[in-house]
């Protein structure tokens, strides 16, 4: 495995791009926009623009009437650190956020009056980095409770991509239950895949607070940005060292 990340990070490329998508709605799935939040700041602290990042949010926890705090999302317990700034760009919120629209994105499938902020503008020289966080189980993960994309769906997107010369290299992670299984059925060329648990297992919170009464992350992403927070912009770090 060693051997092939470190391959896999061997090419060139002359552009970085993003999508990250929470598909959870709903109070109680605070950690998901957390988590999405998250990634969506380191990124932009390691170089990628806003003009490169499609972020797409289920729900707006920052206004959420529950929230003792408005206008923040926090996403450790100490209430140090507001990932919800006033530099956040929300591409796709509430109800856009469906598989269709996800799918549109990764594909290029987008009607010609979409605005240039909600399309992936890849090439075949860019790096992706794909970041999803949900509820899932066994092949598939859930759009906010009406809906769900299945593993064969993403990995026929994926080659549609490749196709397409959409993409160099692609980085694909998931921090949903049974996460591993969303990448079973990857059939494309240059993907790395990472996610928090196995087929047969739970994606596990972390963090809770007692006084939003909600966890405020997902322990795997927690650590990945743990991780990523140690990393300077001009580092040569890579998965290797994850």
């Amino acid at each position: 495995f060693q051997d092939q990340a470190e391959q896999f990070f061997r090419s060139g490329h002359t552009n970085n791009w993003a999508v990250l998508v929470c598909t959870s709605r709903f109070w109680f799935n605070y950690r998901h926009v957390a988590n999405t939040l998250s990634v969506y700041r380191s990124v932009k602290r390691l170089g990628i623009p806003d003009s490169h990042i499609v972020l797409m949010l289920a729900d707006d926890m920052a206004c959420n009437p529950r929230n003792p705090k408005p206008a923040t999302v926090f996403s450790h317990k100490n209430m140090e650190l507001n990932v919800y700034g006033d530099d956040v760009e929300v591409d796709y919120r509430s109800y856009e956020v469906t598989v269709e629209n996800f799918l549109r994105v990764l594909t290029g499938r987008i009607p010609p009056s979409t605005p240039r902020s909600k399309r992936l503008l890849s090439d075949d020289r860019s790096n992706i980095l794909i970041y999803m966080t949900g509820h899932g189980g066994n092949g598939f993960l859930k759009f906010q409770d009406s809906e769900e994309i299945t593993n064969v769906e993403l990995a026929d997107a994926f080659e549609q991509m490749w196709q397409k010369r959409r993409y160099n290299e692609l980085l694909f992670i998931i921090d949903t239950c049974q996460g591993a299984s969303m990448y079973e059925r990857f059939y494309s060329p240059n993907i790395m895949a990472l996610a928090s648990s196995q087929v047969g297992e739970d994606s596990l919170s972390h963090q809770p607070d007692l006084g939003i009464g909600v966890h405020l992350m997902d322990r795997y992403t927690f650590y990945v940005l743990e991780f990523l927070e140690e990393i300077h912009p001009a580092s040569q770090t890579n998965m290797n060292d994850l």
